[in-house]
């Protein structure tokens, strides 16, 4: 015996909208007209729709992740001043944009140079990218971060906290080394960088290179384990270049326009080997 099956197409969207396909609710009436007069199969009908709906559902979470990312706005790809900083490979960056092995190992990137370098630029230039690749980014300075770690520790939830972070595939720590130990106790950082090691990647921006770190933690020995787990798997950038905001100060009141060119420039970003 067979059973007639009722079809009301006046509740389609009804159906559409509960069954949570808002791209295909708004283009069916259109691509179903076009499917008709150019006597598409079925399939392709429901092909194409379900690729639209993939599509902008894909840009929905984009764009939800880019709210959640705090990325400072303008600081993109397209906007860095490569020639400016020569010690900083393009190439390089764009094949770090694309996230892949490195975050899935997770390594750290630093960036080390005097305050207008461009670290915090290249920090946010590289989150976009990778958001726009699906990755999930959270951009902060690292000052924000420990006070917020230590209202969590004083309630007893820091573990929880630090927890939380790991949803960010990469954790962008700005201008570390404003934090100062006679500030706030900054073993919460060292927590939070011992529980991300070879999990989660963090991209550490500083003024100060290694040697002066022992401003930022408590004591020596929580100084040194720190870095050992920040270069153990990491790439770092060398920014010692003339401030751009100088450079760009500087070009504003010159008649022809020229800037300065530094003269200060070191070696290339470096790959840190596995030990």
């Amino acid at each position: 015996m067979t059973s007639t099956v009722s079809i009301d197409t006046a509740r389609l969207p009804l159906l559409l909208n509960d069954l949570r396909l808002p791209t295909i609710a708004r283009l069916w009436p259109d691509f179903a007209a076009r499917a008709d007069k150019e006597g598409w199969p079925a399939a392709r009908l429901l092909t194409t729709l379900a690729e639209l709906e993939m599509a902008e559902r894909a840009q929905r979470r984009i764009q939800r992740h880019l709210q959640e990312a705090r990325l400072p706005p303008g600081k993109t790809l397209e906007a860095f001043d490569f020639a400016a900083v020569p010690t900083v490979s393009k190439a390089h960056v764009l094949a770090l944009a694309a996230g892949d092995s490195w975050l899935e190992k997770g390594s750290n990137l630093l960036a080390f140079g005097p305050p207008g370098s461009g670290k915090s630029h290249l920090a946010a230039a590289l989150g976009y990218a990778l958001v726009d690749n699906g990755y999930r980014v959270l951009f902060t300075r690292t000052i924000d971060l420990v006070q917020r770690l230590q209202v969590a520790r004083q309630d007893l939830g820091l573990a929880s906290a630090i927890e939380k972070l790991d949803k960010y595939d990469l954790l962008i720590l700005d201008d570390f080394s404003y934090v100062h130990k006679n500030q706030a106790e900054t073993s919460v950082l060292f927590e939070l960088i011992a529980a991300r090691y070879e999990r989660r990647s963090l991209f550490i921006t500083a003024n100060a290179a290694f040697g002066a770190w022992d401003q930022v933690f408590p004591d020596k020995a929580m100084t040194v384990a720190a870095i050992d787990r920040l270069v153990h798997h990491a790439v770092i950038f060398e920014m010692n270049v003339e401030s751009y905001r100088r450079r760009t100060a500087i070009a504003r009141t010159r008649p022809n326009g020229d800037t300065i060119v530094p003269t200060d420039a070191v070696a290339p970003a470096t790959i840190i080997q596995d030990a």
